[in-house]
């Protein structure tokens, strides 16, 4: 009994909500946008073999490439900021006293806002994009980084004391282990973040990403494609965070 509702729970329920979404989606382009001739273009089936077509050829790859370069660079800058600021915020209560509003500021800030200025002060090309996506991930790291810290018992701390542990030894072998968990909670979270940005940021004058794709697919009225590069987007976002779960629940041991 347990393996069958396991198989339920794991594949037949989220393929049935799959199935449900497609015929909502092919019930609004056939019933409800049927006086419709753009609607038409942007039904199931129509997004099914563009999706083969760019699937069989190398352009969409490219661009797929060209975006997750930027995702990693931005992730990266993002940890290089946001760790170091966790561990301020959560270990040092003047720091956090002292940075606590004007962060909570800036992170209500939509990342897309600062879009003009990035352009003036970077210029057009990779900078601008690295750095819209650095800004939407470097808030779940730092605040899940303090979280841990502050999450840290005391006593181990105190018993790494007594054992006469210095400053790096005290780092490496109590805190870094007890903020793993919720370091990779926001590095999941940051990587949600990233793949929402990315499409609007890649378009500030990239010539490839995903983002520019879509630009282009509707520059040329390729309708199919569009709407195929849409679901390429989610696909790919999708199996990202489903590799940053599979690295949490590996590490929680859930």
């Amino acid at each position: 009994m347990e393996p069958l509702r396991r198989l339920f729970d794991r594949i037949l329920w989220p393929t049935l909500g799959l199935t449900l979404i497609v015929a909502l989606w092919w019930l609004a382009v056939h019933d409800l946008g049927r006086d419709s001739p753009m609607a038409a273009r942007f039904a199931p089936e129509v997004a099914a073999r563009a999706v083969l077509n760019l699937a069989a050829g190398p352009e969409i790859w490219q661009h797929a490439q060209a975006s997750l370069l930027r995702v990693v660079f931005g992730l990266a800058i993002a940890l290089a900021v946001g760790i170091p600021l966790g561990l301020l915020v959560g270990s040092w209560p003047a720091f956090n006293r002292l940075s606590s509003i004007a962060f909570q500021f800036l992170r209500m800030i939509s990342p897309l806002a600062w879009m003009p200025i990035a352009v003036m002060a970077l210029g057009i090309g990779e900078a601008p994009v690295v750095f819209l996506l650095a800004f939407a991930a470097v808030w779940p790291l730092m605040l899940n980084v303090a979280a841990g810290i502050q999450a840290i018992d005391p006593l181990w701390l105190t018993l790494a004391d007594s054992l006469g542990a210095n400053r790096r030894e005290r780092l490496w072998h109590v805190t870094a282990p007890a903020i793993a968990t919720h370091l990779l909670t926001g590095i999941r979270l940051a990587i949600g973040l990233i793949w929402v940005v990315l499409v609007p940021a890649e378009m500030l004058g990239v010539n490839a990403g995903l983002g520019y794709f879509i630009l282009d697919t509707r520059d040329r009225m390729a309708y199919g494609e569009l709407m195929a590069a849409i679901l390429f987007i989610g696909l790919l976002g999708f199996l990202l965070d489903t590799l940053a779960r599979l690295v949490h629940r590996r590490w929680s041991g859930d």
